[in-house]
């Protein structure tokens, strides 16, 4: 029993791991690893292992900030009226709690505006800048959006209100008439890292303000915020981002805000070790959760109190907004998978299109996302709101879901987003037009290995190679994300001490050892139940596909095995 593709990746060149190797004082696996991250030598390894502030790009190469900063500036002078306005995830509270931060440290008339994911949609939308025009804004910098609101920014030229866009999402034909227009990936922007989150853009617009006034290290203090919105938006942890994030995440774990410590508190653990990967599958969730059920100005109440007390009160809002999330999201992937068994050939068709008028908007893509992970296939969830199928599309790993929704755009009433997730919004009466067109334009683009759950394995290794240096060295690869993942390993041959026994609905925990060697691994798989009764251990020898974690038990850390896959060799008697 086998239930995904290995492929081991191409090893690097044994001459040039050698002398890596040697030059560092690591072992031939560590200089490998770094070979296929691009690192080839002393140098190279030493700023991917001491990232350096130092080492972040001018954020004056920017196309716009030159402008946006004098904006910044006279509007700060004159005391205008500034809004910040954010997106209600992730990235877009953290982006508006920092800018918002920052110009209020200033002495800047400033408030902040999140739109309701359910009545208002995503973005900047008329209605909105209408309110903002009763209320007197003068300036609007939008954060983690902005960058597609061209009728809407023309609407607040009209007004009177001059923007300040700040954003990282694909920029359509036409830019909004802003009076600066910040995105590292638009045209014509020749900024050297074209991966920043929207809180990194609202960060360089911080840093350059503050270096224009005299205060070049103010922005800093914001990096924890920085490193939230990295690290739960899935930017490739390269370049700027990894600095970010990890000093992001220093911060963090050292001197956290009221507002994260009480996050980190209610999700029952503590600052000192926290990781990227717990920020995304523990923290964000949280954040997230706000915007999906309820008004997302909560999470930016939260990052910005200095009152501890508060902090708590708005934490436990965010814990309770979550759990019952979870319920609906439980709920809405059940219906979806009843679905996708009555509507879905997947002998005709390469994604999946659901709509179901009922479903809550705030959970569709998170659904999505499960069943890409469940089926392997690009997936869009839909629901109806005033009227009009609007949703969430989400993809597998190399293919561009918005460059296939743009073959779409003929059909629909908006879309945004980047290449691995996307929004998009649909009349209901053109929907079997667009799940046609849709799964006609992935027939075209898309390829089978696109659609085959393929592990790739960065390197076979034995038990007796997994030393404490080895280790140590590991860890140092951190932060790990998109371009820069936890390193998969496959170990051949690997027996079991004990039979493997579920945990929760439907996870295994065992421990391994090898070749006789008195080496023990404890080891957990999430969703790899169905293993519990495949594998004899008296019987059976198992090839595994792994990362390895650290996880603290007794005040002590150890090494963990988290399985990702397992290959059963039948009948083989083990010798004892």
């Amino acid at each position: 029993m086998q239930t995904k593709s290995w492929k081991v990746k191409e090893a690097a060149d044994d001459k040039s791991a050698l002398a890596l190797s040697d030059s560092l004082n690591v072992s031939s696996i560590v200089a490998h690893l770094l070979l296929q991250r691009g690192i080839t030598n002393f140098y190279e390894a030493k700023s991917f292992f001491r990232p350096s502030l130092e080492s972040l790009h001018d954020p004056f190469l920017m196309n716009g900030m030159q402008e946006a900063t004098q904006r910044v500036i006279r509007a700060l002078t004159t005391n205008e009226k500034i809004c910040v306005y954010g997106d209600y995830d992730v990235d877009g509270t953290c982006s508006a709690a920092l800018m918002y931060l920052f110009l209020k440290e200033l002495g800047a008339n400033v408030e902040t505006y999140i739109p309701n994911r359910i009545t208002e949609g995503y973005g900047v939308s008329i209605t909105s800048i209408d309110i903002l025009k009763e209320r007197g804004i003068n300036l609007l910098i939008t954060v983690d959006c902005g960058i597609t609101a061209v009728e809407e920014i023309a609407h607040a030229k009209k007004l009177g209100i001059e923007t300040i866009v700040c954003d990282h999402h694909q920029p359509k034909d036409i830019l909004p008439d802003a009076y600066a227009v910040l995105d590292p990936i638009k045209p014509g922007c020749t900024y050297p890292f074209k991966h920043l989150s929207g809180a990194g853009v609202a960060f360089k617009l911080a840093v350059a303000v503050g270096e224009r006034i005299g205060k070049k290290d103010m922005a800093l203090k914001y990096l924890d915020l920085v490193a939230l919105a990295g690290a739960a938006d899935i930017v490739p942890l390269l370049d700027e981002n990894r600095i970010l994030v990890k000093e992001g995440i220093d911060l963090i774990n050292t001197n956290p805000r009221p507002g994260i410590l009480a996050l980190i508190k209610g999700a029952r653990m503590e600052p000192g070790n926290l990781s990227a990967g717990q920020i995304v599958f523990t923290i964000a969730p949280r954040i997230n959760a706000v915007g999906r059920l309820g008004d997302a100005i909560r999470a930016v109440e939260l990052f910005t109190t200095d009152n501890p007390k508060k902090a708590l009160e708005l934490a436990q809002v965010l814990e309770d907004e979550n759990i019952e999330r979870r319920k609906i999201d439980e709920m809405t992937f059940s219906h979806a998978m009843q679905l996708v068994d009555s509507e879905i050939d997947f002998d005709a068709n390469l994604g999946i299109v659901l709509h179901y008028e009922d479903w809550h908007p705030g959970v569709i893509g998170i659904v999505a996302s499960r069943l890409v992970e469940k089926f392997h296939r690009p997936a869009v969830m839909l629901t109806t709101i005033d009227g009009v199928a609007k949703g969430s599309a989400r993809s597998v790993p190399g293919f561009n879901i918005y460059e296939a929704l743009q073959n779409c755009d003929d059909l629909l009433l908006q879309f945004g987003g980047h290449e691995a997730a996307a929004g998009l919004a649909v009349e209901i009466d053109k929907l079997d037009e667009f799940k046609q067109r849709f799964n006609a334009v992935l027939r075209q683009s898309m390829t089978s290995e696109n659609i085959i759950h393929e592990i790739n394995i960065d390197a076979k290794i034995s038990f007796s190679e997994i030393s404490p240096k080895f280790l140590r060295v590991l860890d140092q690869f951190a932060p790990f994300g998109p371009g820069n993942m936890r390193p998969v390993f496959l170990s051949e041959n690997v027996s079991l001490v004990y039979a493997p026994r579920i945990v929760g609905s439907n996870h295994i925990v065992t421990s391994f050892k090898q070749n006789g060697n008195d080496k023990v691994f404890d080891a957990i798989g999430f969703n790899l139940g169905a293993f519990a009764t495949h594998i004899d251990k008296e019987k059976n020898l198992v090839d595994i596909v792994y990362t390895i974690e650290s996880i603290q038990k007794d005040g002590k850390t150890y090494p963990q095995i988290r399985l990702k896959d397992i290959h059963v060799k039948e009948n083989i008697v083990i010798e004892k």
